[in-house]
């Protein structure tokens, strides 16, 4: 009779940890350059383009800055659940589904690595 893995090994939580780090590492970088194009750091020297020319641009352009802002407000909490996911490999409880607690599928952690829910528990939450 086997019995079922309730945790993941110290070598596949490593293995984890460096994918959640590389992923981190990208996050911060396009974390970045939205918070860089939100502070007009990014501007392109359009600054002395005709009033006539910036009238019509500042309605797409007031959208276009709010859209960038919701990137950079997802971008930020995105950060934040992988650096909450290297705290539970750190605990070694990274892997358990909050609401099973059984252990979350490979597969589902590498697509997906801070992910806190079995597909089955995301799926039955959003019914």
């Amino acid at each position: 009779m086997s019995q079922e893995k309730t945790k993941y090994s110290d070598s596949e939580l490593e293995e984890f940890k460096e994918l959640i780090e590389l992923k981190l590492e990208e996050a911060h970088v396009d974390y970045s350059l939205l918070v860089g194009s939100l502070s007009h750091n990014d501007d392109h020297g359009t600054d002395d383009t005709g009033r006539t020319f910036n009238m019509m641009e500042d309605g797409s352009e007031t959208l276009s800055r709010e859209e960038v802002a919701q990137l950079a407000a997802r971008q930020e909490k995105f950060i934040q659940s992988l650096q909450a996911a290297l705290i539970r490999i750190k605990n070694k409880t990274y892997g358990l589904c909050r609401v099973t607690g059984k252990l979350i599928p490979k597969e589902r952690l590498r697509l997906v690595p801070h992910a806190t829910m079995s597909i089955d528990a995301k799926n039955a939450q959003n019914k």
